[in-house]
């Protein structure tokens, strides 16, 4: 845990979030910006500063969080509709928060 990191103090719930979901490796709560009517974060508790700092071994936690947002997409009911996953990178690709999170971003009107 980064002591300045603001998901990591959400992570190890140092900070008061709701959170949709938890488990040893991860958790998942709103966007406090969201740009859709789902705008879920799933966030390791472990510190990675961004995709760029991932290891060999981090493997399989990055598989963990793309398995949580399908299963989180299904409980938003978006699963079928639709949805984005979204990893910023680094300023330049959007990154605010330097702790690695996946966005879950869905729920628009269907057309």
């Amino acid at each position: 845990m980064i002591e300045d990191c603001i998901f990591c103090k959400i992570a190890h719930q140092q900070m008061p979030t709701e959170l949709l979901f938890q488990n040893d490796q991860m958790v998942v709560f709103r966007d406090i910006k969201p740009h859709a009517p789902v705008h879920w974060l799933i966030v390791p508790r472990k510190h990675i500063r961004s995709i760029n700092d991932l290891q060999p071994e981090d493997g399989d936690l990055i598989a963990e969080m793309i398995a949580t947002a399908r299963d989180m997409a299904k409980k938003a009911g978006v699963n079928e509709s639709g949805y984005k996953l979204l990893f910023n990178v680094e300023k330049g690709g959007g990154q605010v928060i330097f702790h690695l999170h996946l966005h879950l971003i869905g729920g628009w009107a269907k057309s």
